[in-house]
């Protein structure tokens, strides 16, 4: 393999292409790894988490100069405050990154990559930090194994859980998987909206047309919540819309509404992306806390992921009560810290 760096904007872009194509064959083929959502990242810093950064992306090719692998890296100074080299879209609000690598490459690419670092001579780092790694993915243990090879320093932390439900072929079934006080709690509250006063109903939005008037009325029920509309600042409302519309365009973007009476009570913003739904964010207007719209909206959804055939439904991080309710089964993130002696 060949490795060279991509420090700017505009070769960064070039790669779009190649870039999707050898994720959709890499072992952690997430949306946050998409070419256009890291480059929309990349724009904002992470909607203003990063003051300042460098490009520091590697990519290794074939010899029939085809791409084999990349380690989208930038640097920056870490949480705390040291000069480092961190996955672009760390770590706010990217829920899953990682090494992109076609499986037989991946061994190969960890050595050649901690060698690449190692002689950069600019940007100059203290420590490789990566964050949002799911716990199973074949990175770590590679990566583990060549920095100790180089008596570095290797340090891995649990982050966050991230609760994701496997999705049977029926609604019943799913229904079936659930403990039976859940199972009645779902019925009851969707059985109630249904046979509300005011007419319920909820839609997946499809019309590009009124998809800016649809995001601002998901930022309003965003804002409902104090800790949301803390984080919805300028610069992550340029973010998150950015990444709404990319989403949208190329055909991944799942966001939907529940109206009752024909006002939004209820929004979930959520990828479906390779067969599965990634759940993104959420708001709700506190008016209809009483019929637990969000709830009801989330029965909905899943009740539709089981029809289409999506194969898993992904809470993504976060160990909320009601991830585990709706039958959420566990699992982490992980944080990897490498020094050089």
């Amino acid at each position: 393999m060949h490795l060279s760096l991509i420090q700017t904007s505009y070769d960064l872009n070039n790669l779009a292409n190649e870039w999707n194509e050898l994720l959709s064959h890499s072992a952690s083929h997430v949306p946050f790894l998409r070419h256009e959502y890291l480059k929309n990242w990349w724009r904002t810093l992470g909607g203003g988490e990063w003051k300042n950064g460098a490009l520091c992306v590697v990519i290794a090719r074939r010899e029939d100069q085809s791409l084999a692998a990349i380690a989208p890296l930038f640097f920056t100074e870490n949480t705390q405050g040291e000069p480092a080299l961190m996955l672009l879209g760390s770590f706010e609000i990217s829920d899953y990154l990682d090494i992109l690598a076609c499986p037989d490459y991946l061994p190969g690419f960890m050595e050649d990559l901690l060698d690449c670092l190692e002689n950069l001579s600019s940007p100059i780092w203290r420590v490789i930090d990566l964050y949002n790694i799911v716990e199973s993915s074949p990175t770590l243990p590679l990566l583990k194994d060549a920095v100790l090879r180089r008596n570095w320093v290797y340090v891995e932390e649990p982050l966050q859980h991230c609760p994701y439900i496997p999705l049977p072929a029926t609604w019943e079934a799913y229904l079936a998987s659930l403990d039976k006080k859940q199972r009645h709690e779902v019925r009851r509250k969707m059985r109630r909206v249904e046979e509300n006063k005011l007419p319920v109903t909820w839609y997946i939005v499809q019309d590009q047309a009124k998809l800016e008037w649809e995001i601002e009325d998901l930022f309003q029920l965003m804002t409902t919540d104090e800790a949301k509309n803390r984080f919805l600042t300028k610069e992550m409302r340029l973010q998150m819309r950015t990444a709404i519309q990319t989403a949208f365009v190329e055909g991944w973007l799942q966001l939907a509404f529940l109206e009752v009476g024909g006002e939004k009570a209820a929004a979930y913003v959520n990828f479906d992306y390779d067969n599965r739904i990634w759940v993104y964010n959420s708001g709700f207007n506190p008016r209809f806390r009483e019929l637990s719209t969000g709830w009801v909206l989330l029965s909905y959804l899943l009740k539709w992921a089981i029809e289409n055939k999506r194969s898993t439904f992904d809470f993504m991080r976060g160990e909320e009560d009601y991830k585990y309710r709706f039958g959420g089964i566990d699992r982490h993130i992980k944080r990897v810290i490498i020094k050089r002696l």
